[in-house]
């Protein structure tokens, strides 16, 4: 599993107006390009769906657009005020789901484009197939969390802020998650081999 990589520097504690601000493309373009790979990680983490996901992420940076001047350094930090654009993105993005069926094109594509030996994706795909399966045996909110903490990369205090919880509270829930996980793993047959 790869860790998103954290970026310092974007909107910490910044004591701009920004009920007076309307943005920039300069401002947005900085945004971006510190958040998209880690929204879009989070999302895809989310629901294990490359195309939709692609699609989310940009709902995502649209809403910031819309909401951008809404935004209130006194409430939250910026990054945890946009993952929770996110968090609501992919909410909505469930709640559409369980009104139409649909299916995903990634593990389709993967066969007919090949980037890797038919072994490797093979192998790859079996990987993922185990992970999301144990993953399914955890409650909603415990795979939020580690999609979070994981794929976002947000640190826990971060993650508590978005869920209202504190931050001890979410490192006893990641342990235990990751315990849950490894038992799961273990017992589909799954090897780790590191």
């Amino acid at each position: 599993m790869e860790i998103a990589p954290v970026n310092k520097g974007i909107c910490p504690n910044e004591k701009s107006n920004f009920q007076d601000e309307i943005i920039t493309t300069e401002r947005f373009a900085e945004i971006y390009d510190a958040y998209y790979r880690r929204i879009y990680k989070y999302i895809c983490y989310r629901i294990n769906n490359h195309y939709a996901a692609e699609e989310i992420c940009s709902h995502v940076f649209e809403v910031m657009i819309f909401k951008y001047n809404s935004f209130s350094p006194d409430k939250s930090k910026f990054e945890v005020w946009l993952f929770a654009i996110a968090r609501n993105a992919v909410t909505d993005y469930f709640r559409s789901q369980k009104k139409r069926l649909t299916f995903s094109l990634d593990s389709i594509s993967d066969m007919f484009l090949p980037k890797s030996s038919p072994e490797e994706i093979v192998i790859r795909e079996d990987n993922h197939e185990a992970l999301f399966k144990a993953l399914a045996k955890l409650s909603d909110k415990e795979r939020n969390i580690i999609a979070m903490k994981y794929a976002a990369g947000l640190k826990n205090v971060e993650i508590a802020e978005l869920l209202g919880v504190s931050g001890s509270n979410i490192g006893v829930v990641l342990y235990r998650c990751l315990e849950k996980l490894q038992k799961e793993l273990e017992k589909g047959g799954f090897q780790y081999e590191g």
